[in-house]
C-alpha cells in the first residue's frame, strides 16, 4: 500500500501519538542487512526459543528499577512474568527501536513501555470503526483463543486457522469479508493476510516480536507474539482498552472475562504437531 493510501485510511493520531509515519517498511534495505543475529546464536535456534512462563531473576531486576511514577495498563511485574517482553534471538532493523536489551542467553528484550504506549494508541484507533469491520486474524495456534474472546467482547470479526487465498481480495469468493481494518496476530505466520489486506489498501495493525519486518504493515505492537500466556494478556489489554474507548465499560473496569479466559488450553506439543 502506498504512503498516500496509508495516510488516508489512518487517522492523523496515530502518527501524532507514535511520533513516527505508520508505514514501517524497510523495502530499501537489503534482504542481508535486515536480520541481525545475536553472537553466537543460530538462526534455527531464534524462532522456536522457549518463552519463560515465569519472571527470571533479570527481570526482576528491571522491575525494582522501575520509576514509581510509572503508570502501564498492568503492573510491570505481571507483565513481564506473562513474558510479554521476551523475543527471539534475532533481530530486525524494522524492531530494532523496540528493544531494550540482550540478555545473556541472546535473547532480545522489548520495552514494554513502548507495548503499552502502542496498546493504548491502537485501541483508539480500532475503537472509531463499526465493530463487524475490524478483522482479525490468527494463523499460530496459541493466538486462536485470544483471538475468539477478542472478537466474542468487541465484536470484531475472527479469521482463524489458515488464512483462505481470496477471503479479502476476491470478490467471486462467496465467504470474501470486507473489513476497514485488520489485526495480525504474527505477520509472518499471517503473510497471506497481510498480502491481500495491503493489496486492497486497508490499515494493517500487526503483534510483532523481534524478529519481524513490517512489509505492508502499518503499525505495530511490540510484543512477543508466540507465547501462549503472551498472546492472552495482550488480547485482552486490547480488548479492555477497545471497550473502554467506547464507553461500554468504564474507564477504571475490565472486561466481564479473565486473562485466563484468553489463553490457549493447548500444549507446545500441540502446536507442534499442526
Amino acid at each position: 500500500m502506498s504512503e498516500d493510501q496509508v495516510k488516508e485510511n489512518l487517522p492523523e493520531e496515530i502518527i501524532e501519538e507514535t511520533g513516527e509515519e505508520p508505514t514501517e517498511s524497510v523495502d530499501n534495505v537489503p534482504q542481508e542487512e535486515r536480520i541481525e543475529p545475536a553472537e553466537d546464536v543460530s538462526h534455527e535456534e531464534s524462532i522456536e526459543s522457549d518463552i519463560p512462563e515465569s519472571i527470571d531473576e533479570e527481570d526482576a531486576d528491571e522491575v525494582q528499577e522501575t520509576p514509581p511514577e510509572e503508570t502501564l495498563l498492568l503492573p510491570r511485574d505481571t507483565l513481564l512474568s506473562a513474558g510479554i517482553h521476551i523475543g527471539t534471538r534475532m533481530k530486525t532493523l524494522d524492531m530494532e527501536p523496540f528493544i531494550y536489551r540482550v540478555r545473556p542467553d541472546g535473547l532480545f528484550v522489548l520495552d514494554v513501555k513502548k507495548t503499552d504506549d502502542r496498546i493504548r494508541t491502537i485501541a483508539k484507533f480500532l475503537s472509531r470503526y463499526e465493530h463487524a469491520k475490524v478483522a482479525v486474524a490468527a494463523t499460530r495456534l496459541y493466538a486462536h483463543e485470544p483471538v475468539k474472546m477478542f472478537c466474542k467482547l468487541t465484536g470484531a470479526t475472527p479469521i482463524i486457522g489458515r488464512f483462505i487465498p481470496g477471503q479479502l481480495s476476491n470478490p467471486q469468493y462467496q465467504n470474501r469479508i470486507d473489513p476497514e481494518v485488520i489485526v495480525v496476530s504474527d505477520p509472518r505466520a499471517d503473510a497471506q493476510a497481510v498480502k491481500e489486506a495491503s493489496d486492497v489498501g486497508i490499515p494493517i495493525v500487526a503483534l510483532c516480536s523481534t524478529d519481524n519486518e513490517f512489509a505492508g504493515v502499518d503499525i505495530v505492537i511490540p510484543t512477543n507474539n508466540k507465547g501462549r500466556r503472551a498472546l492472552a494478556v495482550i488480547f485482552w489489554l486490547l480488548t479492555r482498552q477497545v471497550l473502554r474507548e467506547r464507553g461500554e465499560i468504564g474507564p477504571d473496569k475490565d472486561p466481564s472475562v479473565g486473562i485466563e479466559e484468553f489463553e490457549a488450553k493447548v500444549t507446545r506439543d500441540d502446536e507442534e504437531d499442526t
